[in-house]
């Protein structure tokens, strides 16, 4: 069975995309721990970061890096925080997090949006990545 993320790919769920390529998707945590916090996929979907072939595991980074910069230029923030946890979603999925603080990453404390800051968040990190 698809996982919520193969969904979003497909456009089965609705998202709010950041970018997207003919092997990645990126699009806003609709749970995030701060303004910005956007998951980075690759669309075939695989589990466990490992499990990822070196080719497609590079190009996941690259990628990951890129929405990092747009985010970097769009949102206010000291840095922009990279992890891998996986254990929510049988899918492989970077986390890329605007930081202020190291409370930022740990995934305790969330913050709360409504769509029209969600879509207004989106626009301005896609804006940054043209």
């Amino acid at each position: 069975m698809a996982t919520i993320f193969t969904k979003i790919v497909n456009g089965e769920i609705p998202s709010y995309k950041i970018a997207e390529d003919a092997h990645f998707f990126a699009f806003l945590d609709i749970n995030p721990n701060a303004t910005g916090h956007t998951l980075c996929i690759p669309k075939r979907e695989v589990d466990k970061l490992t499990d990822l072939d070196e080719e497609t595991y590079l190009g996941l980074m690259a990628f990951s890096r890129k929405v990092a910069k747009a985010l970097e230029k769009a949102i206010p923030c000291l840095r922009v925080g990279m992890s891998v946890i996986g254990l929510e979603v049988p899918h492989v999925h970077v986390h890329l997090i605007p930081l202020n603080s190291m409370s930022d990453a740990t995934f305790q404390q969330k913050v709360s949006l409504d769509r029209e800051a969600f879509e207004s968040v989106a626009a301005k990190i896609r804006g940054a990545l043209e």
